[in-house]
């Protein structure tokens, strides 16, 4: 049995982390997932992770799946208009269905 589902992916600098957290949690989201990332977007290339003297400079992807589509829009809205002026990131949002769904 399936459930219907949005899943919010935020692409973000890890400094951002703790703030994006509770514009998450104030929303009504009920979970998150965050993992490392790095890549290459418009904003040239970012590490994945890799030994340094700091990785305040990191990049993570954060993962919200919620039952409810305006409380990720709500997110990403909010994400972006508070930190995408000045720092690299980037927010899509992808239809999905949950396995086994009990609760999320």
């Amino acid at each position: 049995m399936t459930q219907k589902a949005s899943k919010l992916v935020i692409v973000t600098e890890k400094l951002l982390l703790k703030q994006i957290v509770k514009i998450i949690d104030e929303a009504g989201a009920t979970g998150y997932t965050v993992m490392e990332a790095g890549g290459k977007g418009s904003r040239n290339t970012r590490s994945s992770g890799q030994p340094t003297v700091s990785d305040t400079y990191s990049n993570i992807k954060i993962e919200v799946l919620t039952a409810k589509r305006d409380i990720a829009l709500k997110i990403s809205d909010e994400v972006a208009a508070k930190f995408f002026d000045d720092y690299s990131g980037i927010a899509y949002l992808c239809d999905a269905e949950v396995l086994h769904a009990h609760t999320f």
